[in-house]
Order: structure tokens, then C-alpha cells, then sequence
């Protein structure tokens, strides 16, 4: 029946799709609807720039008007991928400039962005609107204006822990004085000063801004000059909270944010003097978002501050809070639904906080609604994650970030396997899962029973043989990306489940026992499968199949083997029958 409607009404219907992996699964359902989507398909989403190439995707969808691109691995914030090995968006924005003319948005995540693609940019797409570059590098302050003066329509710009060669801070000024159609600004990753008031006059100017996030280096006092200016205001980002205490610019600053009457979500807060965070109070109580990860604050400041936001439901904070501050936010804060608590010495060989399991367990005691965790910490026992598991089965994202490896249960001495194992059973829903401390194959075991939703997996000196590999590749069903270091994870359980690699988006492996020659044969046996061997110290070709890999990075591909590579990068040859000695 749904086959006999004109292809104008199921198009109308797609529009109502919305996820990537809904439109992905309707073309997949014949092939009318295969090319309705094709045709039809204004967003899409590319988790790999080297899983297809800017020409496939051209021919798939002729009316593109979003792209948002994935480049390194996800350990590339870890600076376990070497500088160079690639993740270039050149090639795409050249492909790009051509095809789709009338382009709108880019979001671009761990890229090498140039100035000249920047310049591509502004020169190129008529009627661009919104530019993201999340932890991006390549470009520099004459890159982003070009973007400000070629960019008429521009919505939003967000550098989020992009580096950015900061060469003037001038370049504010490049946008028009009739720009008027920024919603949102993230300038907070830039280093060097920025012209306050060519800030002051481009916020000033555009009445629908609803996001502005500072830099450091905005002084606290010119802070109530840029909230006059952005009245509408739902996020803002500080930029330095710090200053001699004067009770004029306190009582300005508590004025300012009082008027502030949408704002939802604060961040920054960097160098915070504790006597300002009283100005913010008055607005407190419609807080639903607060980052105070660059806020080296002692608990008790921020635990008075924590206790005004009734409705908090992200917190991202440093260690500093410890399990006082954590108590608070259980009693405090009923709706939190996110927390992550980062290390504000994490190469410091004593805990200089007391910051313990405890904490989490009254976080997960209060706040029953808790569906997402980052926490970082010295130690941890097995009961306190059963407790945690039993708290909040609802839990979607669990990552423990036990600072020293092979910590285990201090109370019992015991590794963390019934801990991690709870987590799994009981947190049905569980999508995202980081291990950490003493781990054995036991752990993999239970993460290959019961994760049958877990889509990426993060492991580090856990395991101890194959067997740990093999349920976790075996078992589960969902999992889209697993990156491993420093586990004795080798060639039998990746060659056994070399199938299960062509479901699943990525595989890391670095400092394991992966042989050469597995690689090799891997590729052999998986042909849609690009296997690369990263190697700074010598190159593969110079090295026995027996030799261990030093890092290894398997992914699926229809584009075939990239052309970018580095010297320290070989893609194994999938034509080449191999044998390992």
C-alpha cells in the first residue's frame, strides 16, 4: 500500500526522519525508497573520512545541504595517533565547492583544517550558515576571517578544543556591520587576547544570539558590558572570573546576570576568585547545565555554589569537589542526569583531593535520573560499582578513569571484574563503557554476555589472553567501535571474528600482541576492510610477519586505500596471499 503513494508524499514523510541511522535503515527497505532518500537526503552524517570518498557521496546525494565528518581515531585525543598520520578535509572541500554550491553546514570533528579550506568556504557557499570544527587543527585566525567577511548568513561558529594558530586577535572585525545573524559563537579554545570591543559591537548587533562562549583572556569586568548586549542569552561561556575584589563590579556583575532571565547553562570560569561566584546566584535556580571543569575551586566554594542550582542536569567539574561537594550534589540536585568529574593533577603520584567512591555512590544514591558518567579517581571497589549499578539501571554512558593501571579493588585486593560485570547486567541500555583498573578476561566475559547494546568500548591495560577479545567481538551484537591499548590481546581472536569487524565502524589496537602477519592475513580474508599499521619506529616492510605491531587501526570501507598516507602508515595488501611463520 505504502509503495502505490507518489514519490512527492513519501519524500514529504522522510523529511520527518530525523536520525542518521532511521534515514540509513528507510533506504534500505527497496529500491524506490532507496532513491527517494537519495534524492531527498539534505544531512548526512560520515563517521570515518576514509570510510568513503567525497565522489561516492556526491553521486549518493545530489541535494546535500548539511555534512558533518569524523577524521582520527577517537585516541587521538589521548595523542596515541601520530602528528600527521592524516584525517585531511582538503580533498573533501575542494569535492565539496563543486557539487553543492548552495552547501549550509559543516561539522567537522578531530580534521586538518587549512585557511586555505576555510577561505574555500566563505568563497565558495553563498548562503553558509553554520561552521563546528571540534577538536580541529590546521588553521589560524586569518582562516576565521575569512570565514567572518565572506560569510554573510553565518549562525553559528563553534572552535570547541579546536587549536587555532592565534595570530590576531583582530579578526573579530571582519565581520560586517550588518551582521546580524549569529545564534552562536564558541571562541573559547583561542589563546590570545580578541578585540573586546569588535566583540562588544558584533553581539551587540545580532538580536537572536542565544550562545557565546569566551576565551580566557576576556577580563571579568568587561563581562557585564557583553550580557547588556546579549539579553536573550541560554548558554555563556566566561572568560577569565578572576580580578581584585571590588564591590562595584560585583554589584554590576550580580545586576547583569540577574536580567539574564533565559539563560540555562554556564561554562568557563577560568582562574574563578570564590568571592565572585556569588554574582551568578541569582540566576542559579534555572541552571540546567554548569561547567566548571577550568575552575580550580575548593569543595566548599563549590559545593555552596552546586547548592543553588535545584535543577541542574549536567555538571562537568574538576576533582577539587571531592566526595563533600559529591554529597552535596546528591541532595542538591534530584534531576542530574550527567556528571563528569575530571583530574586536576592527573600525572601526580598522590592524591592530592579526597576524592573517592564514595562520592559517586551518593551521586548515584540522589540522583536516580543519572544516565551518563565520567569520573576520574584514585581508587574503586567492586561494591561500590554493584551499587552503583543497582542505583541506576538507566545508565547509557559509563566511563571510570582509575588514574593508576592495574588498580584493584583496595578494600578486597580482588580485580574489578564483578564490579564492571554488574554495570553491564544491570544497565540494559548501556551504549558507552571505558574500563579501568585490575582487569581479567572475566570482565570481557560478562561485557560479551550481557552488553548487547554497547556500541563503544575503551580499554586499557586490561585482559589477560585472547579469550578477553573473543567475547567481547563475539558477544557483542552492537558494538560499532572498541579501541584497546596495552592489553596481550593477539592474532587468534581477531582473525577468528574478522567477520564481526565489517559490522562494526573501527578497531584500535596499540601496545597489544598483534603479529604482522595477522594483519596481513586479516586484510587478506577481509577485503572491504582497510587494515593500517602505524609504525614511527620502522617500517613493516623491514620486519618478520611475527613481529608485533605497534599500533594497528581496522576500519570498513567502499572508497578503497586512502591516498594521504604518511611514511610511518602501511595498508596491508588484501590481493596477497599470506603466511604466517
Amino acid at each position: 500500500m505504502v509503495l502505490s503513494f507518489p514519490d512527492e508524499v513519501l519524500e514529504h514523510v522522510f523529511s520527518f526522519i530525523e536520525t542518521h541511522a532511521d534515514r540509513n535503515a528507510v533506504s534500505l527497505v527497496c529500491k524506490s525508497w532507496y532513491e527517494i532518500d537519495r534524492i531527498s537526503r539534505k544531512k548526512v552524517f560520515i563517521g570515518n573520512c576514509y570510510a568513503v570518498s567525497p565522489w561516492i557521496l556526491i553521486r549518493r546525494f545530489p541535494e546535500l545541504r548539511s555534512l558533518e565528518i569524523k577524521g582520527k581515531p577517537h585516541f587521538a585525543d589521548f595523542n596515541l595517533v601520530p602528528d600527521g598520520w592524516g584525517g585531511y578535509f582538503q580533498p573533501w572541500i575542494e569535492a565539496l565547492a563543486n557539487a553543492y554550491p548552495w552547501l549550509e553546514e559543516l561539522k567537522l570533528k578531530r580534521m586538518v583544517v587549512t585557511d586555505e579550506c576555510l577561505e574555500i568556504i566563505a568563497k565558495t557557499f553563498r548562503n553558509f550558515k553554520v561552521l563546528v570544527l571540534t577538536s580541529c587543527e590546521g588553521f589560524s585566525t586569518d582562516g576565521l576571517a575569512a570565514i567572518a567577511s565572506g560569510c554573510r548568513n553565518l549562525r553559528e561558529l563553534d572552535l570547541r578544543e579546536s587549536e587555532v594558530d592565534d595570530l590576531s586577535g583582530r579578526w573579530l572585525s571582519c565581520f560586517p556591520e550588518n551582521c546580524t545573524s549569529l545564534v552562536s559563537l564558541n571562541i573559547a579554545c583561542l589563546e590570545t587576547e580578541v578585540s573586546i570591543s569588535s566583540l562588544e559591537r558584533l553581539v551587540g548587533r545580532c538580536p537572536n544570539l542565544r550562545s557565546l562562549r569566551l576565551n580566557r583572556t576576556v577580563p571579568l569586568e568587561r563581562l557585564p558590558g557583553l550580557l547588556s548586549r546579549a539579553p536573550h542569552l541560554v548558554e555563556f561561556g566566561t572568560g577569565s572570573y578572576s580580578g581584585e575584589v571590588r564591590s562595584d563590579v560585583f554589584s554590576k556583575l550580580a545586576g547583569t546576570f540577574s536580567s539574564c532571565k533565559e539563560l540555562k547553562s554556564l561554562s568557563g570560569f577560568w582562574d574563578a576568585v570564590p568571592a565572585y561566584l556569588p554574582a551568578v546566584y541569582p540566576i542559579c535556580s534555572k541552571l540546567t547545565s554548569l561547567n566548571l571543569s577550568y575552575a580550580s575551586l575548593q569543595s566548599s566554594d563549590l559545593s555552596k555554589l552546586i547548592g543553588q542550582c535545584p535543577n541542574l542536569q549536567r555538571l562537568w567539574v574538576l576533582d577539587g569537589i571531592e566526595d563533600s561537594g559529591l554529597e552535596t550534589l546528591a541532595t542538591s540536585c534530584k534531576d542530574l542526569q550527567e556528571l563528569r568529574v575530571f583530574p586536576s593533577d592527573p600525572f601526580g603520584a598522590e592524591a592530592n583531593v579526597s576524592l573517592t567512591e564514595r562520592g559517586l555512590i551518593s551521586v548515584s544514591e540522589g540522583c536516580r535520573r543519572l544516565n551518563s558518567v565520567l569520573y576520574f579517581c584514585r581508587q574503586m571497589t567492586n561494591a561500590a560499582l554493584n551499587t552503583i549499578a543497582r542505583n541506576c539501571p538507566q545508565m547509557i554512558r559509563f566511563r571510570l578513569c582509575i588514574l593508576e593501571p592495574h588498580t584493584p579493588d583496595y578494600l578486597t585486593l580482588q580485580p574489578l571484574d564483578n564490579g564492571f560485570g554488574a554495570i553491564v547486567e544491570h544497565c540494559k541500555e548501556l551504549r558507552r563503557l571505558s574500563l579501568s583498573g585490575l582487569l581479567t578476561d572475566r570482565v570481557f566475559e560478562y561485557i560479551g554476555k550481557y552488553a548487547k547494546k554497547l556500541e563503544m568500548l575503551s580499554v586499557a591495560f586490561a585482559g589477560d589472553s585472547d579469550s578477553g577479545l573473543h567475547h567481547v567481538l563475539s558477544g557483542c551484537e552492537s558494538l560499532r567501535k572498541l579501541e584497546i591499548r596495552d592489553s596481550p590481546f593477539g592474532d587468534k581472536a581477531l582473525l577468528v571474528n574478522a567477520a564481526k569487524l565489517e559490522t562494526m565502524r573501527s578497531l584500535w589496537m596499540s601496545a597489544c600482541s598483534v603479529s604482522l602477519g595477522a594483519c596481513k592475513l586479516l586484510s587478506q580474508k577481509m577485503p572491504r576492510l582497510s587494515v593500517e599499521v602505524i609504525d614511527e619506529r620502522e617500517s613493516p616492510d623491514s620486519k618478520l610477519e611475527s613481529a608485533v605491531v605497534e599500533k594497528l587501526y581496522v576500519y570498513r570501507t567502499v572508497a578503497g586505500p586512502r591516498s594521504d598516507r604518511p611514511c610511518f602508515v602501511s595498508i596491508m595488501d588484501n590481493k596477497n596471499a599470506v603466511h604466517i611463520s
